[in-house]
């Protein structure tokens, strides 16, 4: 929303009012005086008019789980267990899930509550890479690096996968980058190669990276301003500093 229009809405002042009173500097944004009407304003931000509070802040939320095997990337479940779940803050069904995991895959989740965060590390376009170590149920075929670098084409969805880095760590353990997040999508391409994962887990969604110390099933709540920090400037150490979780 534009700060004119939250102005404006106050108290039925209008549009000329606000731009007026913007003008003369008695609104301050985030503790910051603002003198553009067209200045941009959303829920997580604290609105002054006058020393009054017109917009106080909502809290937002940043959260990296461990999920386990066996929980579902869901916020609602009838049947079985979901990453909601795990997670004990009076704000977490505010939360959505910014980069799903099937229920037989563990590792990094991302939960939040700020759709401009998600967007930014999920949206296709940024092609974020995703870090997986696969198990497979044979031996992998040194042949299969140059298969994933090229891309697989699925049929179903008529598109050909983008170019993936496979890493061979021994006869049948690999380690995976994506750029893409497409349906069952690891586990279609080792079927392409004759193969079959037994075991999926991922290590890390862009520079978030899930830390050593966080066990599967624990959740680690991060401060804005490092989530901001950490996705800006694609340094995953952020996050093992203590310093930056609240």
């Amino acid at each position: 929303m534009k700060l004119d229009r939250l102005i404006a809405a106050h108290d039925s002042m209008g549009r000329q009012a606000a731009h007026r009173a913007i003008a003369a500097q008695r609104v301050r944004v985030n503790d910051d005086v603002v003198t553009d009407g067209h200045h941009s304003v959303d829920r997580f931000m604290r609105v002054e008019l006058d020393e009054t509070v017109i917009q106080p802040p909502e809290r937002a939320l940043y959260l990296m789980l461990h999920k386990p095997v066996g929980i579902l990337s869901a916020t609602k479940d009838d049947q079985h267990p979901t990453v909601l779940d795990l997670i004990d803050d009076p704000g977490k069904h505010s939360l959505h899930i910014a980069g799903r995991l099937d229920r037989s895959t563990s590792g990094l989740v991302l939960l939040t509550n700020d759709g401009r965060w998600s967007k930014l590390l999920m949206a296709a376009e940024h092609k974020v890479p995703k870090v997986y170590l696969v198990e497979t149920a044979e031996a992998i075929a040194p042949e299969a690096v140059a298969d994933f670098a090229r891309g697989f084409y699925f049929h179903t969805e008529d598109i050909t996968t983008l170019p993936a880095e496979l890493v061979l760590l021994g006869e049948r353990h690999a380690r995976l980058t994506l750029h893409e997040g497409r349906y069952h999508q690891v586990k279609r391409m080792f079927h392409r190669v004759n193969n079959r994962v037994t075991a999926l887990h991922r290590e890390s969604i862009g520079p978030l990276s899930l830390p050593e110390d966080l066990k599967p099933g624990q959740w680690r709540l991060l401060k804005p301003q490092a989530a901001w920090a950490m996705v800006a400037s694609g340094d995953s150490s952020i996050f093992r500093n203590s310093s930056f979780r609240e």
